[in-house]
């Protein structure tokens, strides 16, 4: 009796483990899939400074580099400055802070107008110095380590492992998915279709840094009808860029005469953000011919001369950001 009542338990306890340990196996590598897709960092290139000057040390443009490296240098003795300006040789900048509505209606957004004399001034700068997935920084600690006077967020290109990705003249990933924007060293700006063509093709036709993000906000002089639809990337874990949101862009004027704009929002009473054919508008007013959506939200970071120009979410607290565009 005493045997079978025994018997009894051990098959219960038997039958609730085996219905048991399944779940939480499934539940435990689920957990550790979202971790080890979201949230650990995945390491391509730990030093990309080594590795980008090991790349370009054998392209046929290292002097040319070196040259403009050399110049900016000099520049910066006779620059011009104060807390919204600068001005040297080699580039101006000039910052503006625009307020628009009022109540819960107020945008509050910053425009960088900024001109260059040679496009490889504008460079692109990765948290940690590495390359790879859910590798992190504010944008003023990545701004700092590269020792930027002006800097915004970029594409956030750790979150995924797609797109193509040219960075300071450097292939870093070549996998065209999404309307990329390419930024070539004659200073000029082209928003393409990373599917119909390739990292290698680009690089040879003179790109110096892409951005894969979207959507375009103005192509040719033309406002495209559907960006207030449009998607990027609605796998888990990311947002919905439409409606009254955050943003960060950039827009070209002419040859080497850029605009980088960052629009504060969900934050009430100092600005409540734009929607992107707001955003596209903003850059049209300004004489953009173009112009192209990066991450926004949180990460919407404007940064000049050791401060952080914007108030991100009104809060004052920046979001880690996998890169940033800078200039030195």
């Amino acid at each position: 009796m005493l045997r079978k009542k025994s018997n009894t338990k051990k098959n219960k306890v038997t039958k609730i483990l085996a219905f048991i340990i399944p779940i939480i196996l499934v539940i435990g590598g689920t957990l550790f899939y979202f971790a080890n897709r979201y949230l650990i960092e995945h390491v391509q290139i730990s030093d990309v400074a080594a590795y980008e000057s090991q790349v370009l040390a054998t392209a046929s443009d290292t002097a040319e580099s070196d040259l403009t490296a050399s110049v900016s240098s000099e520049s910066e003795a006779q620059a011009v400055f104060d807390d919204w300006n600068y001005s040297d040789d080699s580039m101006t900048i000039k910052i503006t802070e625009v307020t628009t509505g009022d109540g819960d209606d107020t945008v509050t957004y910053y425009v960088a107008d900024i001109t260059l004399a040679d496009t490889t001034s504008l460079r692109t700068g990765f948290a940690d110095n590495a390359f790879g997935t859910n590798i992190i920084e504010n944008t003023s600690a990545i701004a700092e380590a590269n020792d930027a006077l002006f800097a915004i967020n970029g594409d956030y290109y750790g979150f995924r492992e797609d797109g193509i990705e040219i960075r300071n003249g450097v292939i870093y990933r070549d996998d065209g998915v999404r309307t990329g924007l390419a930024i070539y060293k004659d200073g000029t700006m082209q928003i393409y279709d990373e599917q119909n063509t390739s990292a290698d093709e680009l690089l040879a036709d003179g790109v110096w840094n892409t951005l894969s993000f979207g959507p375009a906000l103005i192509e040719d002089g033309e406002i495209p009808d559907n960006i207030d639809s449009i998607e990027i990337d609605t796998n888990f874990g990311n947002h919905s860029i439409q409606g009254n949101q955050p943003r960060t862009g950039i827009g070209i004027i002419s040859e080497n005469h850029f605009v980088f704009i960052v629009v504060d929002g969900r934050s009430a009473g100092y600005s409540k953000g734009v929607t992107l054919p707001e955003f596209a508008e903003i850059f049209a007013s300004l004489g953009c011919t173009d112009a192209y959506n990066l991450d926004g939200g949180g990460s919407s970071t404007m940064y000049f001369m050791g401060r952080v120009v914007n108030n991100p979410l009104g809060k004052g607290e920046e979001r880690g950001v996998s890169d940033i565009l800078y200039l030195k």
